[in-house]
């Protein structure tokens, strides 16, 4: 995993949508959040604060291996204008601890956070 990636860091910079997907749960449950509210822990892992995503949640209590894609096309990527990346870990609904205070303090009107525990970083354009 590798979330210091020149190019990722450079895609963090913009702002854009991010899909968080279920990877196995049935069925297949996708939210939406925006890359500036992406926070990042020291040991590589995303913080993303939550005030829906209850299907997300639910399937991720059958399986917890998440996926998150983003993007920017005003990055350059492999292939020209535009670079986006899959992003794939566990994930957890945290509602309290430091963390989870951290990040109400940023959003209050969360009612959760989803601690994404990265495993693998790739390119795709």
């Amino acid at each position: 995993m590798d979330l210091k990636n020149e190019t990722l860091q450079q895609v963090l910079k913009h702002e854009g949508v991010v899909s968080i997907i279920t990877l196995s749960a049935e069925p297949t449950a996708i939210g939406n959040t925006w890359i500036s509210y992406l926070h990042y822990g020291k040991s590589g892992e995303i913080y993303i604060p939550v005030a829906g995503m209850h299907t997300l949640e639910a399937g991720m209590k059958k399986d917890n291996h998440i996926a998150l894609t983003l993007g920017s096309k005003e990055v350059q990527g492999t292939q020209g204008p535009g670079a986006g990346f899959h992003i794939t870990g566990t994930g957890e609904f945290i509602t309290s601890g430091p963390i989870f205070d951290k990040m109400k303090a940023d959003f209050p009107w969360i009612t959760r956070v989803l601690v994404v525990n990265v495993t693998d970083v790739s390119q795709k354009i």
